[in-house]
């Protein structure tokens, strides 16, 4: 059946929080796994506590407010409260250091914070950002008021259930509703720093239109009910999450549970066992694990398995029984797994149709709140993205002889531009308002996406043709002992740096009986093996030409992408 369209009054986080209050206010909203839910309703009582506490301690419309916290029913709220009422939301990631959130509420000039204990307990002996004047521990939203010296915590004067009555008394539910009617669509709603690959982190501004027009249009791409569950395991901080894994919901009635410890595998089996979700996001690492350390050794596990695995005919059926085995893993009510943030291994995806799963794929940016193109479960197309979301625009320039161009986009979605940062913006958004990708790719006939990699990592082979290093490094992790890898331009000669899966290594070769010599001998023939093997599958131009063991996992993004520019600059 499907879900009618809802068109909002107005593109506000106002009027998308108000609807489903008001639509769905005895359902569940938001809770922990196994936790009590908080109803629309609710939700919408404590969004307007949250107000009475910014209204209380000076913050007005147009302020900044930092909001830096793992997941959790109150992040949700704090992100309604403070962008109902006028003020911008910085949401920032929990795997930044303390210092880096430091320096974004500083640059950003946030005049209040909400903290998690447990962040908030790593950071004491910072020093505080001058402008702010209020903080809040995000878990309890008990108030701290601002601390010379933060590192005495015995000095934190607390103020309790009795000064939020107060502070309804003196303001009123009125006065917060009518701020919230001040809210436009072109009004700045957030800014999120965006933690880049290349070292240099840019304050995105996202105006209600462009956030709520994306969540909007993804009611195009697939149906969601109110009584889907949703299990949310990104950062709420970073764009992708916050559109599409908690405004999508809440916009659809749905209620999200959050896990409240690291989703380690066996803490996931037991999340998704106990909420059974209809709805969830992933990066693709996720899903690539699973793959490669569930999945995969069990069609290698003997000769027999091993040689059905490689006819076509029998790896589609050994596929289809490994996926509703998976499916089960997950609660067995799965319809949508939606990934992002990266591209997936081609063996990976292989996997996931010929197994049955209900993956979709969607591919944006910060800068497009984020979305720009996505596919759902029924209408994938192998190694695509998808087709452009309802209301943007997608164009090519600068197309190659094979068609492969920069991605430039236009809509309601674009941000507004990179804050206190005019010369940048004007690098990226032309005078028409067409944003450049920077990434490159090419469309088919349906107008399906595909995308090559990233421009300014694409390597000039000595003929002159464009190599990806995206797609050599998908065909390295898909073999059995890559963990992850990466490949660059070493003065003209293709290197690929390799991470390998040290467990899996023990596993099979016995590496722990091996003397150090003979273990160092047998992980150089490994990694000779591995660049024949993936040479084999790549065109002339595209072969590695040197190996190296990467001994120590690489740094990431808290998007799980590896910060490039720590491995590829000149050695």
């Amino acid at each position: 059946m499907e879900k009618p369209f809802i068109a909002l009054p107005a593109l506000t986080l106002k009027e998308l929080l108000d609807f489903s209050v008001a639509s769905y206010a005895s359902r569940a909203a938001v809770q922990f796994v196994d936790g009590e839910a908080l109803s629309y309703s609710q939700l919408g009582e404590k969004v307007t506590e949250i107000q009475e506490i910014l209204q209380k301690y000076g913050i007005r419309r147009g302020d900044r407010v930092a909001l830096f916290g793992e997941n959790m029913p109150h992040w949700v709220a704090v992100y309604f409260a403070v962008t109902t009422m006028g003020a911008v939301i910085v949401p920032i990631l929990p795997d930044f250091h303390t210092s880096e959130a430091i320096h974004i509420a500083n640059h950003a000039e946030c005049k209040a914070a909400f903290i998690s204990q447990k962040l908030f307990e790593s950071m004491v002996d910072e020093t505080q950002p001058p402008l702010l004047n209020l903080l809040v521990i995000l878990d309890t939203l008990v108030v701290l008021e601002k601390l010379s010296r933060p590192s005495k915590v015995e000095k934190v004067l607390q103020r309790g259930s009795e000064q939020l009555g107060r502070a309804m008394d003196k303001l009123g539910k009125e006065g917060i509703s009518k701020r919230g009617r001040e809210v436009a669509e072109d009004d700045l709603a957030s800014i999120i720093y965006t933690s880049g690959t290349t070292g240099s982190s840019k304050g995105v501004m996202l105006s209600h239109k462009n956030i709520v027009s994306n969540a909007s249009a993804a009611q195009k791409i697939i149906d969601i009910f109110p009584q889907y569950k949703f299990l949310s395991i990104l950062p709420l901080a970073h764009a992708y999450e916050c559109t599409v894994g908690m405004l999508i919901p809440i916009l659809n009635g749905a209620s999200v549970s959050y896990i409240q410890k690291p989703p380690t595998p066996t803490i996931l089996l037991r999340a998704m066992a106990s909420v059974k979700p209809e709805c969830m996001l992933s990066v693709p690492l996720v899903i690539e694990k699973i793959y490669k350390n569930k999945i995969l050794p069990k069609f290698q596990a003997n000769f027999l398995i091993r040689s059905l695995y490689n006819i076509p005919f029998f790896r589609k059926k050994l596929n289809k029984i490994a996926g509703k085995k998976l499916i089960e893993s997950f609660g067995g009510e799965l319809k949508f797994f939606g990934i992002g943030g990266a591209g997936i291994s081609p063996s990976v995806e292989l996997f996931l149709r010929e197994a049955g799963f209900p993956y979709g794929i969607g591919y944006g940016l910060t800068e497009s709140a984020p979305l720009l193109a996505a596919s759902n479960p029924v209408n994938t197309k192998y190694r695509a993205i998808g087709p452009a979301i309802y209301g943007t625009e997608l164009q090519l320039r600068d197309q190659d002889s094979e068609g492969r161009g920069t991605l430039w986009a236009r809509g309601p979605n674009i941000m507004m531009g990179y804050y206190k940062d005019p010369e940048k913006t004007a690098q990226v958004i032309d005078a028409d308002g067409w944003f450049n990708t920077e990434d490159m790719g090419y469309f088919d006939d349906d107008g399906y996406f595909f995308m090559s990699g990233r421009a300014k990592n694409i390597i000039v082979g000595a003929s002159g043709e464009n190599i990806y290093p995206e797609q050599i490094e998908a065909a390295l992790n898909a073999h059995q002992f890559v963990a992850d890898s990466l490949v660059y331009d070493d003065q003209g000669a293709l290197c690929a740096r390799i991470h390998l899966d040290y467990e899996r290594l023990d596993e099979v070769l016995g590496a722990k009986q091996k003397s150090e010599t003979k273990l160092h001998e047998r992980v150089a023939t490994i990694l000779e093996e591995i660049r024949q093997e993936v040479n084999a599958k790549l065109s002339s131009f595209s072969r590695i030409r040197k190996v190296i063991e990467q001994k120590e996992p690489f740094e990431k993004t808290p998007t799980k992408k590896i910060k490039r520019f720590l491995y590829t600059q000149e050695r």
